[in-house]
């Protein structure tokens, strides 16, 4: 497993509640873009759309030996999913107001995955406290290993 992209922000800014590996659906350019690494995931999200799942706002740079045919780098992608899949995430969803946010993008075999993450956002109380706590276990670890 090769991974080309993470999304840190979305670790620090949403509460994961569950993830989910799926393909998607790429052209020949695309693929050879992502094995250059050129990906952007900041600001992209996922969203159901007439019983489909698309993402949005993932930023593929074109690449550049491609012919007369390049694609939108901004372009809505389908995500592949069983349908199962689809119906239970579409209603988590709408239900509880969630956000399928992607986390991480990478290569199984010869194949491109992209780690869904069902989100909920954090307000800003939330992250400092996140912070704090880290920064908290830290000083913890540094008096223990002092210590020894």
């Amino acid at each position: 497993m090769k991974i080309i992209a993470r999304n840190k922000k979305a670790y620090r800014d949403y509460d994961i509640l569950e993830k989910v590996e799926s393909g998607i659906l790429l052209s020949g350019a695309e693929v050879k873009s992502l094995r250059a690494g050129k990906v952007n995931l900041m600001d992209s999200y996922a969203q159901c759309i007439r019983g489909e799942i698309f993402i949005n706002h993932l930023h593929v740079s074109t690449y550049d030996q491609s012919g007369l045919y390049t694609p939108d780098p901004y372009r809505r992608r389908k995500l592949l999913l069983h349908k199962r899949q689809i119906e239970h995430l579409c209603s988590e969803v709408q239900r509880k107001q969630l956000t399928l946010i992607p986390l991480s993008i990478y290569f199984k075999n010869q194949w491109v995955k992209i780690e869904l993450g069902l989100c909920r956002g954090r307000k800003k109380h939330d992250k400092r406290q996140k912070i704090a706590e880290k920064e908290s276990n830290r000083r913890i670890a540094q008096l223990m290993k002092s210590r020894r």
